[in-house]
Parts: structure tokens; sequence; C-alpha cells
């Protein structure tokens, strides 16, 4: 069983956000797939299926972002998951909007989801798709609850869109192809503006 996660915070306020773009990626990934992610367990919505013949979960956490790792521990728990077969989709407010960023392993970083289920875990070695999500003023941490919690502007919306389509692809392509392939072919750079 392989688990890729998209982390977010549930509630209609919270849908359209940059903070919920790994929702919105696991949301784009099961319409690719035909699936329905409405089954809840393990304190989230999970659709489970298979791609090219192995067996793989779609989770969206329902413990709120800070969070997200309990939500993990407990599927990862329950079906014996490997670190190297979970994936985690969040957002990364270090990269501008538009850009993608595919990592084997490394540490949380800022985003304290991916903290979460590096501390739930015990180990930094899983991989993760950071979202481009840009931010308002770099350096300004007291204006980052409210930046990452607004949807994004309609100038960026399409760039957005696709970056979140792309992240959907990525997501797919890791279950069967050797990492570095999916590294090559789907991280994207975008410069800051």
């Amino acid at each position: 069983m392989k688990l890729i996660a998209g982390l977010g915070n549930p509630g209609k306020e919270y849908e359209k956000t940059r903070h919920n773009c790994g929702f919105l990626a696991i949301d784009a990934l099961a319409k690719n797939l035909n699936l329905s992610i409405t089954s809840q367990k393990f304190d989230a919505l999970i659709a489970t299926t298979h791609i090219n013949g192995e067996a793989v979960m779609l989770m969206k956490p329902l413990t709120y972002m800070n969070a997200s790792g309990s939500a993990v521990s407990q599927a990862v728990k329950f079906y014996k998951i490997q670190p190297e077969d979970i994936l985690v989709l969040h957002d990364d407010m270090d990269l501008p909007v538009g850009s993608l960023r595919i990592r084997k392993n490394g540490s949380g970083g800022g985003q304290k989801g991916m903290k979460s289920i590096i501390s739930s875990l015990g180990t930094d070695q899983i991989a993760r798709i950071r979202i481009g999500v840009g931010h308002s003023e770099v350096g300004n941490h007291d204006v980052v609850p409210d930046w990452v919690l607004s949807p994004v502007s309609k100038q960026e919306k399409g760039t957005f869109d696709e970056s979140i389509a792309q992240a959907a692809k990525a997501a797919e392509a890791w279950v069967s192809e050797p990492m570095e392939i999916v590294m090559s072919k789907y991280n994207i750079k975008k410069k800051n503006k």
C-alpha cells in the first residue's frame, strides 16, 4: 500500500485558500482516477484504488494542518506502510505561485503539517511535493496566517490551477516511476516577482 496525503484544513472557509493546495491536488488526482474521497477513517477522508497494479490510498487529513501527523500515522500503523511508500503534497510559501518542488526527503522547513508528520513517524525520509503559494512580504512572519488562509489572486489563479494539475499528475507518476524521473519531469521553477 502506498499513501498519498494532501494537506489542508477541513471546512468551507478554507476550501479555496493557498494553505489547502494539498487538498486541491488530491481532489484533482481523485478526479483523474474517477474516485470520490468520501470515506472517513483515520481522522481523514480517504479513497483507495490501484494505480498500475499498486494499491494506493489517497488521504485528506481532517485534523487541521498542524496535526496532520496524527491522521497519517494512524493509516501508516494500520497498513504497516513504509516511509518510502508515503508521498505528501503541501503548500510552500518559499516558492512562487506556479512552482513545484519534488523531494525524496528532508526537514519540514516552516511547514507545520509536514513537521507534524515527520514528528509522528519519527523520520524525515518521506517524499513530498511542495506547491508554491508565494509570500506576501518575504521575512514578514506577522502576515503569514492571513496570507496562507487567503485565496490566490485572480491574476495568479490560472498559474496556480496549472500547478495543482501538475502536482496531481506528479503524484500519480510517483506511484510507479522512479523518483528521479518524476522530479525531472514535474519540478517547475518560477521566478519570484
